[in-house]
């Protein structure tokens, strides 16, 4: 039986498949430490973007829970690249990882958002100018473009938590 919830991720699989099969390379498998950074960007990308349409609840970090932008952002982190970000958006963009300038981002970097350069929401990019995130209460996870007005006017920085250094600082046991 399929509920209103599964009806609504039927887009997301669609994305997600047709993603996976743009994606070069061997088959997708769990991370292990010495993974190249890309397989696990890749990963990354493919979890989140399979996360669309997941209900958004403030505190959630599960897909069975719902997910707010920092439980979104540590469960894709933590499941598909081992790793234990804060719960924060604030603390996760006080995470020791290099910062990105906005020409330059890459798939998993982080997205930072807020006003007078005070943190309030972070996502994962996922290329051509768009994101994954959870933005609001009464919605769901989904894909934004960062030209969007409100992300424009909102955006702050991007760190990069994909490389090896900040992967070994953040390794869950």
């Amino acid at each position: 039986m399929r509920t209103a919830r599964h009806v609504a991720r039927l887009p997301a699989v669609a994305l997600l498949l047709l993603l996976a099969a743009c994606v070069s390379g061997p088959p997708l498998r769990a991370p292990s430490p010495a993974s190249p950074p890309r397989t696990l960007a890749n990963n990354v990308l493919i979890r989140a973007i399979g996360l669309v349409g997941t209900p958004y609840r403030w505190g959630g970090n599960t897909p069975d829970s719902g997910f707010d932008c920092s439980g979104l952002v540590d469960y894709v982190f933590r499941t598909e690249a081992g790793m234990a970000l804060p719960r924060t958006s604030r603390e996760i963009a006080g995470v020791d990882a290099p910062k990105v300038p906005r020409k330059d981002l890459e798939a998993g970097d982080l997205l930072f958002f807020g006003s007078h350069h005070r943190v309030s929401h972070v996502a994962i990019y996922v290329g051509n100018g768009r994101f994954v995130n959870a933005p609001d209460t009464g919605g769901t996870v989904r894909l934004d473009r960062l030209d969007d007005r409100y992300w424009r006017d909102h955006y702050l920085f991007a760190k990069r938590v994909l490389t090896p250094r900040t992967r070994a600082a953040l390794a869950t046991d």
